[in-house]
């Protein structure tokens, strides 16, 4: 990310773009001011941003233009939609689309504050705990058996209303998979709401999934639907479900077995239809013997159970995912590549402790760097190779004490990641790194 607090304010009304510039360097953040969609668009592609606060109503290419274009090329980017009064409704479909939260204009300081410091929050913690989940639905290819199998229970669960949780290593496609239980359902086409259960502090957290009502803490100057409210007539995605607090997996049980949702600050309970699925790395059957995880919550949780295979378990995968990732990219920067069968043959022998998403990105990185129509071994090994070029590989000549000491480093750290479900910050912490230490390690061993 770039220096934390860097925020893109987008809004035709150049006073509203002074006091709102002013309100946020008064908080230590460094805010950028535009004045419309296209202008925005091109700022982020010069420059790097950590939020993006945008106008619902602009002339030219509105708020929920730029919304869609930014969940379509920054997905990981949290947007706050600024709305008047009369345009709430508007509001609430903007957060169904994607939107990270929303503010009411004339709007409460506090709440601003507020609303931005959650948003930085939750898209720093989300990018601590691993890269961003690819958006392709290219996870979903596969020749495997294993994919076959999980595919065929993907097609018998989606037409029910049963809950579903995905069990998996991070980088496996498990958000993908519950867009398709979700595409295939009969709630297609109500919302597919999100949130990362990983991502927000546990106060953070709650207020996102269940709601609040006008002055239920400091900062909340208006009613807020949750998660859970605006997933009704859809499906309500939680990924990281084992990380939610013992409170929260009570107030979340009751969900389930009530179907109803107390907004904070609120009295009455709010009757909600949505189908839930969950998705987890961890392991929720040993977290229940160690009473970290409510039991009757599994058992609600885990009515279909899919188990998501890591790519080193389906290694026939690689070669559709490595082309198919090959073509997208290539397109992407203009190019036209393929791989040879040498180089998919040098893949499948990786093992890929990121899972799909590591493999995508080293195709990125493959394609970015490399020149001409066919890519071979040559050009696998060289951003395999540990500072990612052959000079770097022959430094450490095959049997030298340098070598054997690299080649140790990497089963340690392929060891670690495994243990760790993919999770980086995990692993740094079994290897007794600091999680940018880990990063370094990575780039080194030729494993990033």
């Amino acid at each position: 990310m770039a220096k934390p607090g860097k925020v893109l304010l987008v809004d035709d009304d150049a006073a509203m773009g002074k006091v709102l510039a002013a309100l946020l360097s008064q908080e230590g953040m460094d805010p950028q001011h535009v004045a419309g969609g296209a202008e925005a668009l091109a700022r982020l592609d010069a420059a790097p941003f950590d939020l993006v606060v945008a106008d619902l109503r602009m002339p030219g290419m509105d708020g929920m233009a730029l919304l869609a274009e930014l969940t379509r090329r920054r997905p990981e980017l949290p947007v706050i939609m600024l709305t008047a009064h009369g345009t709430v409704p508007m509001a609430v479909e903007a957060l169904k689309a994607g939107a990270t939260d929303f503010v009411l204009k004339p709007f409460d300081r506090e709440e601003l504050i507020y609303a931005v410091r959650k948003a930085l929050m939750g898209a720093k913690k989300a990018a601590n705990a691993t890269p961003p989940q690819a958006t392709s639905s290219s996870d979903l290819l596969g020749e495997s058996r294993a994919m076959h199998e999980v595919l065929a229970t993907v097609r018998r669960a989606a037409p029910g209303t049963a809950t579903v949780l995905l069990l998996g290593e991070s980088g496996t496609g498990k958000e993908l998979i519950a867009r398709e239980i979700h595409r295939l359902s009969p709630r297609s086409a109500g919302p597919l709401v999100k949130l990362n259960c990983g991502s927000l502090p546990d106060n953070l957290l709650e207020s996102e999934l269940f709601g609040y009502e006008k002055g239920a803490f400091t900062g909340a100057a208006t009613r807020k639907p949750g998660r859970v409210e605006l997933a009704h007539g859809g499906t309500l995605f939680l990924d990281e479900i084992g990380d939610v607090t013992p409170m929260l997996q009570v107030k979340l049980l009751r969900v389930l077995q009530e179907r109803e949702v107390e907004r904070l600050g609120g009295t009455q309970p709010i009757k909600v239809d949505a189908r839930l699925v969950a998705a987890t790395h961890r392991n929720l059957a040993d977290m229940v013997a160690k009473g970290q995880f409510r039991e009757d919550l599994y058992y609600r949780l885990n009515v279909v159970p899919i188990h998501v295979p890591p790519l080193r378990a389906r290694r026939e995968d690689v070669a559709v995912l490595a082309r198919h990732f090959t073509e997208v990219h290539a397109k992407a920067n203009g190019k036209t590549m393929r791989l040879d069968d040498g180089a998919v043959e040098r893949l499948q022998r990786e093992p890929w402790p990121g899972n799909v998403r590591q493999l995508q990105n080293f195709i990125e990185r493959l394609v970015v760097l490399s020149d001409g129509p066919t890519l071979g071994v040559a050009d696998v090994e060289r951003e395999l190779s540990p500072q990612g070029s052959p000079v770097a590989e022959s430094a450490s000549a095959p049997g030298s004490l340098d070598a054997a000491r690299k080649e140790s480093e990497r089963e340690a750290v392929r060891s670690a990641l495994a243990k760790a479900g993919g999770n980086r910050t995990v692993a740094a912490r079994i290897l007794g790194l600091s999680r940018r230490g880990l990063y370094y390690k990575l780039e080194e061993l030729g494993l990033a």
